[in-house]
């Protein structure tokens, strides 16, 4: 009887948890009906064609009162299916310009004001008042730390380097120049028992119970750290863009339920830079899309762990390096690494970072196993070479000859580029930003001498495969995540170079099949192969 393994069984488990969020997801989009014969039913009171006047005032208190406390800033009136955008100037108070807070508040008035008279003193005081008002509160300031100021290397003396450095030692206050207004436009009819938890908290019904107000929302998942703005002391007064996007019930409950997530992060130990990346996922994705990426990340994190897996069983017993070249493996720790000290250098999301770090720690490893090292309490020794690893190493030199008459001066002329006519923040950012670059732009030719040893040895039974179809998947996966999670440029680049190489491997594999009789352990997903004995008589193809 087939018994599955323990990394099946946990596989499955994954992905169908997964598959349960997801359709999770799903539900929140379904809207609640109501029976007519219920009389607790509850409707929207706008319809498509209503109008509102949105009221913004700004104050430097968490709980305002109606009257000095508020200073009005302006007006929007939108029809309620339709987008709109403002350019708000707000004077910035000294209490603010000095890292203190600013806030924003938002009154719904429907119907919309029409052509009210604006210039009568204490008009807006009537109109706040009203019943069929709605409010809203949010943060027009956030404290963030300071974005390093860059400058040319070679123009210090020339006053290029800023005179004084910004203090990034603690967070300043940063003024938020977008913020996304959003009502629920949908028409639907519910039961008040019906109502969501989190629709529930921002509801708010009529005299009769009969219809809710219009339900004002602040979009907080579109408020990105890249669109901060640093607050000076000499600052006066600054411009935010207010937006109007009408949003259906099922979105809104999502962003409800997603932004209670994101302060359980922040209580986790998670930084406003990894949950800002997360932001970007959600913020601008319909529900397809958003399943879609839901799933391929649910995919790409288990191929992540059995790649890993994979290869660190390959490598584990390996004992012999024929057909590997040393100088590849050599070539990706050194590479893997630079790629994570440039990553921590920009401060990438820990999203990208773990990753990075892991698969540098195994790359590390990797080179033990090809050098022979043996630590010990007497030292660290070296092992040598049978003929055959002697063998590979002699094609592994020659295809390096050749890849450096290419690789050196590519590198030279873009670290002496880089240097002249790009800013940096540091030498030492400087000579990271150099070698990885190099490593982006240049890295994957260190990849052809594999290449080289397969076709001089006409086989490609030696590398792990199963390792590197895990790894090929995510490769693709990688070039969606690409444009969704915000990393720098170069990496971006890089996941699409990574999918040419692949793709030759695969035809290696095609042009080099290997022999079924032949036992592979690279293919093996026990820890330890079990050992059978060869079968008499059979041909190896490979």
């Amino acid at each position: 009887m087939y018994i599955p393994s323990l990394t099946t069984v946990l596989s499955v488990a994954f992905l169908g948890y997964m598959a349960n969020s997801m359709w999770n997801i799903v539900q929140l989009y379904i809207p609640p009906s109501c029976p007519p014969t219920d009389k607790t039913c509850i409707s929207n009171m706008l319809t498509p064609t209503s109008t509102v006047s949105l009221l913004m005032f700004s104050t430097i208190k968490s709980r305002p009162q109606a009257g000095s406390d508020l200073k009005y800033l302006s007006r929007l009136d939108v029809s309620v299916e339709e987008e709109n955008e403002q350019v708000v100037s707000v004077k910035l108070p000294r209490s603010v310009t000095r890292n203190g807070s600013m806030y924003l508040s938002v009154f719904a008035c429907y119907p919309g004001l029409g052509e009210k008279d604006m210039s009568r003193e204490g008009w807006w005081q009537e109109v706040i008042n009203t019943p069929q008002t709605s409010y809203t509160l949010t943060k027009l300031t956030q404290f963030a730390i300071p974005e390093a100021e860059t400058f040319n290397l070679l123009s210090e003396e020339t006053g290029d380097k800023p005179k004084v450095e910004r203090d990034r030692s603690r967070p300043v206050t940063h003024l938020r120049s977008k913020l996304t207004l959003s009502l629920m436009t949908d028409q639907l009819s519910m039961s008040i028992k019906q109502v969501p938890g989190e629709i529930g908290q921002v509801m708010q019904l009529t005299k009769d119970r009969k219809q809710f107000l219009p339900i004002l929302y602040v979009d907080e998942l579109t408020m990105r750290l890249k669109d901060l703005v640093i607050v000076n002391s000499t600052d006066k007064e600054s411009s935010i863009t207010v937006a109007y996007r009408p949003i259906s019930l099922g979105k809104l409950r999502l962003f409800l339920q997603f932004t209670s997530a994101l302060g359980s992060m922040a209580g986790m130990g998670f930084t406003d830079k990894d949950t800002d990346e997360v932001k970007g996922i959600f913020a601008d994705t319909n529900l397809v899309l958003l399943l879609v990426t839901f799933g391929v990340s649910a995919v790409h994190l288990l191929f992540d762990f059995l790649a890993f897996k994979s290869d660190i069983s390959f490598w584990r017993g390996k004992k012999s390096m024929e057909g590997l070249s040393r100088k590849t493996i050599l070539w990706r720790a050194f590479s893997q690494s630079v790629i994570f000290f440039y990553l921590m250098d920009e401060e990438t999301s820990l999203l990208v970072l773990i990753p990075a770090g892991v698969g540098a720690l195994i790359e590390i490893w990797k080179v033990t196993k090809a050098l022979h090292v043996t630590i010990s309490f007497s030292g660290i020794k070296f092992g040598e070479d049978s003929k055959v690893e002697a063998s590979t190493a002699e094609l592994d030199g020659v295809a390096m000859k050749y890849l450096s008459w290419v690789l050196y001066p590519l590198c030279i002329g873009g670290a002496v580029y880089s240097l002249i006519y790009t800013p940096h923040k540091s030498w030492y950012s400087w000579t990271i930003q150099t070698t990885v670059n190099g490593v982006y732009a240049f890295g994957f030719l260190f990849m052809l001498p594999q290449l080289f040893l397969n076709y001089k040895l006409k086989s490609v039974a030696h590398l792990p495969w199963r390792a590197f179809m895990y790894k090929a998947f995510n490769t693709f996966i990688d070039d969606l995540f690409a444009f969704i999670i915000t990393m720098p440029t170069a990496h971006r680049v890089a996941c699409f170079r990574d999918d040419i190489v692949f793709l030759i491997y695969l035809y290696q594999r095609y042009l080099y099949p290997v022999d079924p009789n032949r036992i592979d352990t690279s293919t093996m997903m026990d820890e330890e192969p079990a050992a059978t004995e060869p079968v008499e008589g059979s041909k190896k193809t490979n």
